[in-house]
């Protein structure tokens, strides 16, 4: 087999992990945590930098690659060449969207298809770039008059933004297509806000402070979670500023016994435990393979939870018939307000998609209503910015329970509706999530 250079071997890796989330529906953090960690040992920081960099923006702007590929190539490749089709779409990315320089990014693109083992197919992918370089204006500006590739966003999610938020859907679609600000969540059992913004700046790092929250700053630059000052002694947590507005709305109190129902991997449960530590909270997640994660965040944070096992649809299997004072429950949804972080949500969801979570979603919340004892209260939370999920399910429990009411919230961000408080993508640099809270007459 030929010698592949270090450059072309990133590509390599790039198009194998891209190829596993299209077409295997692998999800982006899982494919790209193994390939990194099938790299070489002794691998370049940098290394591990340019794969996320290629595989995360093939997959942002992956509409518009698939576009113009399709343009490109006089007719489809077969479905066992779907390697091929995708270092095709790297090439592109690389080409309109990094700033390299042409030559090179064609040249170690057309020698990955060795690597790829398909050496057939040097000369399709030359021949494609090369005609993009040539042809690129009047390309683009043909792919202005289709909504996926003018959007960057696949048809079905499109109209759902589009029927959801006839006013918004232009600033949900831009914001989508963007980078996801780094923001941290500084842990104020160990020091302030103020503090940390100044360790930072020891550090030769800027961030600003997030006003909507106490304790969070956004970097100007992200950087590796080893950069940040302080971050395995747990001084530090990286979370959206979105999401650093759920612990604040639970109001816990020490003598409390609280439930976070979807607790992987431990955000929002380990900032609920900085707010209030010596509340009693149970971590409840589904996915065994899941619990390391809440683990190594507690252990990292030096704070304790009970963590089970468990559905939360299906409380008879690990509920030792306590009721709950307070019950975050954060839902499976479409992520659909988290494109921007998660962008294979463009190519991994469908229309099928959300009629299978909202089922989950309504199946939990009935779950978990008999264990919130009289007078607690059960948080809603989710990242979609769809209704279905959101004031729609809020809606329909509502109508089923006579002895449940809503709680009126308020936050500093968001757009109010009938039920419940909606965050977009983009607003005040946060992600898009929904906030809805349910008391117990």
């Amino acid at each position: 087999m030929v010698a592949l250079s270090r450059s072309t071997a990133i590509r390599v890796t790039v198009a194998r992990l891209v190829s596993a989330v299209i077409h295997d529906n692998e999800s982006l953090d899982t494919a790209l945590r193994q390939a990194l960690l099938s790299q070489q040992k002794g691998s370049a920081r940098d290394d591990a930098a340019l794969i996320q960099e290629m595989a995360y923006g093939t997959l942002r702007w992956s509409p518009q690659l698939e576009a113009v590929a399709g343009e490109l190539l006089e007719r489809p490749l077969k479905p066992k060449d779907h390697d091929v089709h995708v270092l095709l779409l790297v090439g592109l990315y690389q080409l309109m969207h990094m700033r390299l320089k042409p030559y090179a990014a064609v040249t170690e693109t057309v020698a990955a298809a060795e690597g790829l083992g398909k050496p057939w197919c040097k000369g399709l992918i030359n021949a494609c770039l090369r005609a993009f370089l040539r042809d690129r204006e009047s390309l683009l500006n043909k792919l202005e008059h289709h909504p996926a590739s003018a959007t960057n966003h696949p048809l079905w999610l499109l109209t759902q933004i589009q029927q959801a938020w006839p006013e918004h859907w232009q600033a949900i679609v831009n914001a989508n297509n963007e980078r996801p600000p780094m923001t941290l969540r500084v842990n104020l059992l160990r020091n302030s806000r103020e503090a940390y913004l100044r360790t930072l700046h020891d550090a030769s790092l800027s961030a600003t402070v997030v006003e909507q929250t106490d304790c969070g700053l956004t970097l100007d630059q992200p950087v590796p979670v080893t950069v940040l000052p302080q971050f395995a002694q747990g001084s530090v947590s990286v979370q959206d500023a979105g999401a650093q507005l759920a612990a604040p709305l639970l109001q816990l109190k020490p003598s409390q016994r609280a439930l976070d129902a979807c607790a992987a991997p431990g955000g929002k449960l380990c900032h609920m435990l900085e707010r209030c530590p010596r509340t009693d909270i149970v971590a409840l997640e589904k996915d065994p393979a899941r619990i390391a994660l809440i683990e190594e965040n507690l252990a990292r944070l030096q704070l304790h939870a009970t963590v089970v096992v468990g559905d939360a649809a299906n409380p008879n299997s690990w509920w030792d018939d306590q009721q709950f004072d307070c019950i975050l429950a954060d839902v499976p949804c479409s992520t659909t307000g988290v494109v921007r972080r998660h962008p294979d949500i463009k190519v991994r969801r469908n229309t099928d998609d959300l009629r299978r979570l909202t089922a989950i979603q309504s199946n939990i919340i009935e779950g978990l209503w008999p264990l919130v004892r009289s007078g607690g209260k059960l948080l809603y939370v989710t990242c979609s910015i769809l209704a279905a999920e959101n004031e729609g399910q809020m809606s329909t429990f509502l109508a089923r329970h006579a002895d449940a009411a809503t709680v009126a919230l308020s936050l500093p961000v968001g757009i109010p509706r009938k039920l419940g408080i909606q965050l977009l993508p983009g607003q005040q640099g946060m992600d898009g999530f929904y906030y809805a809270c349910l008391q117990k007459k």
